[in-house]
């Protein structure tokens, strides 16, 4: 008699979980994104629940949220600037004083000097303005990088004392008095509600945006595949796309969701000549002028370090110096442009940050370096140089602004502020230190 057959069910292989592990592992390596970057956004996210709970709520609202934003702009725009700095393995500890010492001109021009030529009010005032605060932020930055460049003298001490000399000099331009009001056009290039573009034009700029991005990412991928590089799959383009796109138009609605306070709007429709009685529309801030110009830097100097010859000899330099100068690259000029292109973005943080206050003051700016050195190596550029993105300083500008903004909802007091920014930033140079021993 033939014995019965069984059938033996397989075991539970523990190789399943690996599989799929592997394939969560094959899909992240597909969408290439980098590993760092998505490490900053996760932190953020982290910061920003953790402050919503601790503050009941109060931090992740529109209103919490633009003003974070725009308290973000003039340490953005510096940051974009300090990752080429310290990616050619310098320093630059005068920002602020930079910053203030052009406020403080900025401040004069166009309170003191251009209205005995025009008037008050004029319409090129803001130009003038901001065209000067650039230049006088580029010259000093190109004065300090030519001490630092034909005269050997270390960016750190060049810059200790930039930092004391243009401080003094902020206070030079007007023997320590403030200047105020600013130009009525010039204000909005520090927010409120004067500097905000309301609901139709924010939307407009987010399609823009939108576009913009698909449109690059498709010239990338189509550059690449020209040069017989390796592209993502069709899936991982779209799923980038579709990130993009979201979070484009997730802070469209962020910014649309934050109403005009109710006197303004009663004061806007009786300068139309509309009725003001009963219930008042909702009119959204949309976003912030400074908010757009930072944007717009960042963008511009992402395209200045990733596809110009300039950015391309500012990171071979940091990689290696000699060998850089062995090849035939001016790294004594790189390095002007370098210093002096950082001066230039100080004037223009100087703009915003004088129009915020509507006041030129002595103080502004103060401390402002810890804050633009913290932002562009948390973001992860490297302090040995050859390693930084513009991206990741300005995540690290909002990581920083969002860790002041979170601590004073709370009612910490300023040194303690100071104590946690501090061990931030020496916990971000430590992790810098184990990602760099990694790759080794």
């Amino acid at each position: 008699m033939a014995e019965p057959s069984t059938t033996l069910s397989p075991a539970p292989s523990s190789e399943a979980p690996a599989g799929r592990r592997a394939g969560i592992g094959d899909a992240l390596r597909a969408l290439e994104l980098d590993t760092r970057m998505v490490g900053m956004i996760g932190a953020l996210a982290i910061v920003w629940i953790g402050f919503d709970i601790l503050t009941g709520g109060a931090f992740l609202t529109p209103r919490n949220l633009w003003n974070l934003s725009v308290q973000t702009a003039s340490v953005g725009v510096m940051a974009t600037g300090m990752v080429l700095v310290i990616v050619t393995r310098n320093i630059d500890l005068s920002v602020g004083s930079i910053l203030g010492f052009t406020g403080m001109v900025v401040g004069v021009l166009q309170a003191r000097i251009l209205p005995e030529i025009w008037g008050f009010d004029h319409p090129m005032t803001w130009v003038v303005a901001v065209l000067a605060a650039v230049a006088v932020g580029g010259a000093v930055g190109a004065v300090q990088g030519a001490v630092i460049a034909y005269l050997g003298v270390s960016s750190f001490i060049v810059t200790l004392g930039g930092l004391l000399v243009w401080r003094g000099a902020a206070w030079w331009v007007t023997t320590g008095q403030t200047v105020a009001p600013m130009d009525g056009l010039f204000k909005r290039l520090g927010g409120g509600f004067e500097g905000a573009i309301g609901a139709g034009p924010s939307w407009a700029v987010g399609i823009a945006a939108v576009l913009l991005s698909v449109a690059a990412i498709l010239v990338t991928r189509r550059r690449r595949a020209g040069f017989g590089f390796p592209v993502r799959p069709l899936w991982a383009e779209g799923v980038v796309i579709l990130l993009v796109a979201a979070a484009i138009v997730g802070a469209v609605l962020v910014v649309n969701s934050y109403p005009l306070p109710v006197p303004v709007v009663r004061r806007m429709m009786e300068a139309q000549g509309l009725s003001t009685d009963g219930t008042l529309p909702f009119v959204a801030h949309g976003f912030a002028i400074p908010v757009l110009i930072a944007l717009a830097v960042g963008v511009a100097m992402t395209f200045l370090s990733r596809r110009t010859r300039f950015g391309r000899y500012v990171f071979a330099i940091g990689g290696n110096p000699e060998a850089a100068e062995l090849s035939g690259i001016n790294t004594r000029r790189v390095m002007v442009m370098v210093f002096g292109l950082m001066g230039a973005l100080c004037g223009l943080s100087a703009c915003i940050a004088t129009a915020r206050l509507n006041a030129a003051t002595n103080a502004n700016g103060t401390l402002d370096e810890l804050y633009v050195i913290a932002a562009a190596i948390i973001g992860g550029t490297s302090m040995a140089g050859g390693v930084g993105t513009i991206l990741g300083a300005m995540l690290g500008a909002m990581v920083m602004q969002s860790l002041q903004s979170g601590m004073v909802l709370l009612g910490v007091d300023a040194p303690m502020q100071n104590i946690v920014v501090g061990l931030v930033l020496v916990a971000a140079v430590y992790v810098d230190t184990l990602y760099r021993r990694g790759l080794k």
